[in-house]
């Protein structure tokens, strides 16, 4: 099936069978992996091309050489492999007669199992550009590309061109023919992502404030808190706190009393109704934005009240100053000490400096425990200062006994609770 001369080229015969190339495809991640760790990869097919030009000068000389005896051009490198490009003047299979001459392209080095795709071009050389194009290039999603097993193996075409009309054609010039030879071998690589990490310090910006706040250094304002003088920073406070930043940076100060010192020339403000400790602490969140030590938080008073504790303290200045974080952390430690006999007095806490998430802990705890906390001297407290607390306590237990039916049962609660609560011993649904 070799081409005639002037006729269409046929297609070369492949020295072995190759199945077609198939397009490069990503198997979808499973749901699993994408939950897990999310990872992709994708497979990338493509050819490594190459080309060299081979002039064979003397071509008469050549013919008669012998059927299946060849002219090899130097080898060349392509992908990894190097190649050959072989011209037979008498052809290469004998029973042409060499009617016709041969070219192929050879594998020259050690190689197994080589894909690739070929292309043969004759040069024209009058100038006409007409030049004779054998090319795998165009056909390759037809037939895929060209295995060669191993050295030596070889691509191309017996009936390349038919002798005699070579010989009259504008290809031949001066007993010279110039062939250019173009090989693409096949590589396939996988991209894919690998997850890497790199470990990121924690934050330590709390350590720098911190230490500005020790250093005093660029001070420029003074919090006199029970006659203990505290150095700070303007914008440090008001950023923290926009209560700080209407009282350093409005033009009245809400009946804060204030002073200019005379020695330092920095504008001193005065702060009666907070201790030192528990200012040194809400300092020490503004700066740190961290809790001070538990022992600092946990002294407990000579009377035994939780209102008189530095953590009930912090609280109550953490609301007057809009620290929201500040009032989350107490509201969190305080709820690991409620109990029977603090939940009274903590829930009464909690109400008063609105700390609702430590309201509510305290609500359901009464509720879950109520015959004992009755008995407390915390549910005496909310009796006589906190009567709508015992209202919400009953709306709680409602709202937990709301699968009960039984209404002796709140009858009997009702009846516990009416010095301070609900006489008519309705059941009070909470809102949805």
């Amino acid at each position: 099936m070799d081409e005639d001369a002037g006729g269409a080229s046929p297609p070369p015969v492949p020295l072995a069978h190759v199945p077609p190339l198939q397009q490069p495809t990503t198997a979808a991640p499973s749901h699993r992996d994408m939950a897990a760790s999310p990872t992709s990869s994708r497979s990338v097919t493509e050819t490594v091309n190459g080309s060299h030009r081979f002039v064979i000068q003397g071509y008469s000389l050549a013919k008669g050489m012998g059927v299946g005896k060849h002219i090899a051009s130097e080898t060349f490198s392509v992908g990894g492999y190097q190649w050959a490009v072989y011209f037979y003047p008498d052809g290469k299979n004998p029973e042409d007669n060499s009617v016709y001459v041969s070219v192929f392209i050879a594998l020259a080095s050690d190689g197994t199992d080589v894909r690739a795709l070929f292309e043969l071009t004759l040069l024209d050389q009058s100038g006409k550009g007409k030049h004779k194009v054998h090319s795998h290039f165009d056909r390759s999603m037809e037939s895929g590309p060209y295995t060669l097993k191993y050295r030596g193996s070889m691509w191309g075409y017996k009936r390349f061109f038919r002798r005699t009309a070579l010989e009259l054609s504008d290809y031949l010039k001066d007993d010279c023919l110039k062939i250019n030879c173009t090989v693409g071998v096949v590589v396939s690589t996988i991209d894919y992502s690998i997850p890497h990490s790199i470990h990121v310090p924690d934050s330590d910006i709390g350590y720098d404030f911190g230490s500005l706040l020790d250093s005093q250094e660029g001070a420029d304002v003074i919090l006199n808190v029970g006659g203990e003088r505290f150095h700070a920073h303007k914008l440090v406070l008001a950023a923290r706190s926009h209560v700080f930043g209407s009282q350093f940076f409005d033009d009245e100060s809400d009946g804060e009393k204030s002073e200019v010192n005379e020695t330092d020339e920095l504008k001193e403000f005065s702060i009666d109704d907070m201790e030192p400790n528990v200012f040194k602490a809400m300092l020490h969140f503004i700066y740190r934005d961290t809790l001070v030590d538990d022992d600092e938080l946990g002294a407990s008073s000579s009377d035994g009240s939780i209102f008189d504790t530095p953590a009930a303290k912090l609280l109550a200045a953490a609301d007057k100053y809009h620290l929201a974080r500040l009032k989350s952390l107490c509201e969190s430690y305080l709820c690991k000490g409620i109990s029977v006999a603090s939940v009274a007095s903590t829930l009464a806490l909690a109400d008063r400096h609105h700390a609702m998430e430590l309201k509510a802990v305290c609500l359901k705890f009464a509720a879950e425990n109520l015959s004992a906390v009755m008995r407390s001297e915390g549910f005496i407290y909310l009796k006589d200062n906190c009567p709508s607390l015992q209202s919400e306590i009953l709306k709680t237990v409602a709202g937990c006994e709301d699968q009960c039916s039984s209404v002796g049962k709140s009858q009997s609660v009702c009846g516990q609770l009416s010095d301070g609560g609900d006489s008519s011993c309705r059941r009070v649904r909470q809102r949805t």
